[in-house]
């Protein structure tokens, strides 16, 4: 089953509590915090505080996103601020067999992202201890870029590797995933949507027909 997750990040700020339960109350499956330190990406946003203010609003999954430089520093505090799942990139300054481990230390799921241009190859000795691969659909860093049409290949490239490794690792897709893009994406192999500005926090559109119209394209 395709889960859908709303990104924190494209939300209203001000009313995130209003927004949460309404989204809640159209049964989205997990929420996306995109944590970003100006470094690995050039944004700030989102940070553990905020994660764990919201923490007791709703049961649904938390999905921490970082795209930070160093993400070792950051896992204990996120963890502990009520994530679920923590994925951290390839890209940045990391040891990422053992900065998934102390992600399942804490007894959460451990995801990788991978942007656009890099390879699947980076996975190859890393697949036995990851829950989920998030692959970017546009480069980090800002909501509202275009969707990038070669990653639907790789998205189904991954499905096709995973097939034959016999794993069962969910794909996850993030960057402009729009309401035109979805049965796309889900047909090349996606099995969780990082869902923004293109198809849940539509401008004048509430959110439980925004969330409505997604689980029909599903």
């Amino acid at each position: 089953m395709v889960t859908i997750g709303p990104s924190i990040m494209c939300a209203d700020l001000g009313r995130l509590v209003e927004n949460i339960r309404q989204l809640d109350l159209a049964e989205v499956d997990f929420y996306h915090f995109d944590i970003m330190d100006g470094h690995f990406v050039p944004n700030i946003t989102l940070g553990p505080d905020l994660i764990r203010a919201l923490r007791p609003y709703t049961n649904k999954p938390f999905d921490a996103h970082l795209m930070v430089e160093e993400p070792e520093r950051f896992i204990a505090s996120v963890a502990e601020a009520g994530a679920d799942m923590i994925s951290v990139h390839a890209e940045s300054k990391v040891h990422l067999q053992r900065a998934l481990q102390q992600i399942k230390s804490y007894g959460l799921k451990a995801g990788v992202a991978l942007n656009p241009s890099t390879p699947l190859c980076t996975l190859d000795y890393i697949m036995d201890i990851l829950d989920y691969v998030c692959i970017m659909t546009v480069n980090p860093g800002f909501a509202g870029q275009k969707f990038i049409p070669s990653t639907l290949r790789k998205i189904k490239d991954l499905k096709a590797k995973f097939e034959q490794e016999g794993l069962e690792i969910a794909i996850e897709v993030d960057g402009n995933i729009s309401n035109a893009i979805i049965p796309e994406v889900v047909r090349n192999g996606a099995d969780m949507l990082v869902c923004g500005t293109s198809s849940i926090f539509i401008p004048g559109q509430p959110l439980e027909d925004s969330v409505k119209r997604v689980k029909q394209l599903l």
